[in-house]
């Protein structure tokens, strides 16, 4: 524990004013808005670490993390983690607000009384049947029935917490809220909500208006805005600000406080997508060569994503870069029973991955708010059941490229996290057999990869994404960040939206790049398999391009 006068950022990152001064308040609510790109998670990340480490969420007391989508919480947890380490982290819970509303239900079931009573092998599933299952979109609706149905249940979970997060905030609902007021309205609990107005991707799902306002007149929550983006060097901020002098005048920043030179921003022009194409596989290679991680690299796209690449991937698999497509209709292993079904091969088979291992923990032991000794209990149980897996492995009882041995492995598995633990990850593994079918996808991805005594964690690469360059669309790429980030196609023919729209687009992929932004365009692009409207000749983006300089 150190003082709180003490304390600075952790891996020596320079927060901007008022992020810093988010990150260590202790008296006040807060309710901040950002931009993309603004480093909303990483002040979050910070804040746990300050609340941590200077003891001002003391011990044993626990901090709630809530998002809205199931990447977003894995993300947060994984930078406090790096922040603090795994012994201050594990006081920090960070869950979505399903799986948080799941963990009041299956702690507190008995509370539920009539037509919401629920035995204790309830599940979760397409319709309401009497004591037997309830929907995805029951779960926050009882979780609140319990709250304000049991003083009990109340003042466990607001004396487990002393400080609780919202993250992406505009995404919350009527009921969301609702919860939230009846858990922690008029208590001492320090709340910091955080979002963006300007990126509500969920207003089909009743997002309420103005939740904002409705948020710090309930609380009390003092507003800030965060402007700047500290995950970038210097050269590249510049060229943000350069943006966002142009989005938001008032919000950016004297460039003489952006201070150093360390960054590359190259444009990379080139005739036509064959020679683009080949370029960014030699460049990349080149990147890997020298120690760059192909996680670390990223190809993003503004739309149409399976066209523009086509001719880049058949250069990456020339080359054998590694790479994972992550569009909507592609990407199995963005789902949360792939990461769990391919982690947990991934150490079975006895390869170290310390990423993977991580993930598998926090699913199965620290995400559920348990006490110590139950923690312990359960990671006791984990560690036996994967090493009994890895004997088997290694002794020739089960074979990796046999399907009827893999599919008997990931059943164990299913059994040993839970089938409500995996259905609680995503509204979707609530409706019909999705959560089964996807399962068998995986399964049979797998299977082909581990095919002819391919090396499980070479072959496994491509899926975890660990080891992978990531190609993606600029939508997807909210959130994360890369130490390389190429931006394909600067043309105003891909760019063709409504301007406003395109230029909040481009800042978010710009802004996803830590050390390298690489921004390509091409005179042609040959008409790709699949497409109906295309234009072969092409225009660069002269606004785009210009705010390089």
């Amino acid at each position: 524990m150190i003082a709180v006068a003490r304390w600075s950022p952790a891996d020596e990152l320079t927060l901007e004013p008022n992020a810093l001064a988010a990150a260590t308040e202790i008296a006040r609510n807060l309710v901040l808005t950002a931009g993309p790109g603004a480093g909303k998670t990483e002040m979050l990340a910070q804040r746990a670490d300050f609340l941590l480490r200077t003891g001002s969420c003391r011990y044993p007391r626990r901090i709630l993390a809530i998002s809205f989508k199931a990447d977003a919480s894995r993300n947060l947890k994984a930078r406090v983690r790096k922040r603090c380490g795994p012994e201050l982290a594990a006081r920090f819970d960070s869950l979505t607000f399903h799986a948080f509303a799941k963990r009041i239900i299956d702690r507190f079931r008995p509370v539920l009384g009539g037509r919401d009573a629920l035995d204790a092998d309830y599940s979760i599933g397409t319709r309401r049947v009497q004591r037997k299952s309830i929907t995805f979109a029951d779960m926050v609706p009882l979780a609140q029935t319990i709250i304000e149905t049991s003083l009990v249940a109340r003042n466990a979970v607001r004396q487990t917490y002393t400080h609780i997060f919202l993250d992406e905030f505009q995404d919350c609902t009527a009921e969301q809220y609702a919860l939230l007021l009846a858990l922690f309205g008029g208590t001492s609990a320090k709340l910091t909500a955080v979002g963006d107005t300007k990126q509500s991707i969920m207003g089909w799902a009743g997002a309420l208006e103005g939740i904002f306002q409705t948020f710090a007149d309930a609380f009390d929550a003092v507003p800030s805005n965060l402007y700047q983006n500290f995950r970038s060097a210097p050269r590249l901020r510049r060229m943000q600000n350069t943006m966002v002098r142009v989005m938001d005048p008032s919000a950016a920043i004297d460039e003489a406080n952006i201070v150093g030179d360390q960054g590359e921003i190259l444009v990379l022009r080139f005739d036509d997508d064959g020679e683009e194409a080949a370029g960014l596989t030699e460049r990349i290679r080149c990147l890997i060569d020298d120690g760059v991680a192909p996680s670390e690299i990223a190809i993003l796209v503004s739309k149409q994503q399976s066209l523009y690449c086509q001719r880049l991937i058949a250069a990456f698999e020339a080359a054998e870069i590694p790479f994972r497509e992550e569009d909507k209709e592609q990407d199995l292993a963005s789902e949360p029973v792939a990461s769990l079904i391919i982690d947990f091969l991934l150490i079975a088979s006895g390869t170290k991955q310390p990423a993977s291992y991580r993930r598998l923990l926090d699913i199965v032991v620290f995400n559920h708010g348990y006490d110590e000794e139950r923690e312990y209990q359960l990671r006791s149980r984990w560690d036996r059941f994967v090493s009994e897996t890895r004997r088997q492995i290694v002794t020739g009882e089960v074979d990796l490229a046999e399907v009827t041995d893999l599919q008997a492995l990931v059943t164990v598995l299913v059994a040993e996290v839970g089938r409500d633990n995996l259905v609680a990850q995503s509204p979707e593994y609530a409706q019909g057999g999705r959560l089964d079918q996807l399962i068998e996808q995986v399964l049979q991805r797998a299977s082909l990869l581990l095919q002819g005594g391919a090396d499980p964690a070479t072959a496994l690469a491509s899926f975890s994404g660990d080891s992978a360059v990531r190609i993606m669309s600029v939508h997807k790429s909210k959130g994360l960040e890369f130490d390389t980030v190429v931006i394909l196609g600067l043309e105003k023919e891909t760019f063709w939206g409504e301007i406003s729209a395109e230029r909040a687009a481009y800042f978010v992929g710009i802004s996803r790049a830590k050390q390298r932004l690489w921004l390509t365009t091409c005179h042609n692009r040959q008409r790709p398999d699949g497409a109906k409207r295309w234009s072969v000749e092409r225009c660069e983006h002269d606004e785009f391009l210009g705010y390089v300089s």
